[in-house]
């Protein structure tokens, strides 16, 4: 299994009231951003067979752009395994559940999807998790197929918007007008 792991995009500023915060929606950057990955990932023929998000706005959001954009078609499942308290037994068992598709894309946030992915990386019997660093709008493309998890690539926001500017300039070469 191929587990694509996305930390939502930029929602701007944490609201103070737990409540509202809950349903902070994605700023301009966000959205933007969100289309910038799902060109990539267009250019990288990277298809999903399975979104899940975490039910807080900001992430369903992000979920949904990206699958809009890389033609996913079926209903993006919502699980509390990616929300901001969910614990690692909760996002264990949400890839047990998913284990029968080839690549999911999982939409979280931090700390915790971080941790997640950081846990993945280093056998259970340790007891320790890898520290990795996920920015707004960073995703990890892991492989499943055996224990630890290998990760493939990290493509952090900076990178994608490079990638993106390189793949929309136009390959026409340039000529003099004389």
């Amino acid at each position: 299994m191929n587990l694509f792991i996305l930390r939502h995009a930029s929602a701007g500023l944490r609201r103070k009231s737990p409540i509202l915060d809950l349903r902070r929606p994605l700023d301009k950057d966000g959205k933007r951003h969100c289309l910038h990955l799902a060109h990539v990932l267009n250019a990288l023929k990277i298809q999903f067979d399975l979104i899940v998000s975490s039910p807080l706005k900001r992430s369903l959001q992000t979920a949904s752009l990206i699958g809009t954009e890389t033609g996913y078609e079926s209903q993006i499942l919502l699980s509390n395994g990616l929300a901001p308290e969910a614990t690692l037994q909760e996002f264990q068992r949400l890839l047990y559940e998913t284990r029968g598709h080839e690549n999911i894309l999982v939409v979280g946030h931090n700390p915790n999807i971080s941790s997640f992915l950081g846990s993945l990386l280093v056998p259970s019997s340790t007891n320790a998790t890898a520290q990795v660093r996920l920015r707004k709008g960073s995703l990890a493309r892991l492989s499943l197929t055996r224990v630890p998890a290998t990760l493939q690539w990290l493509l952090d926001p900076r990178t994608v918007r490079a990638l993106y500017a390189t793949s929309t300039k136009s390959s026409r070469r340039k000529t003099s007008r004389k």
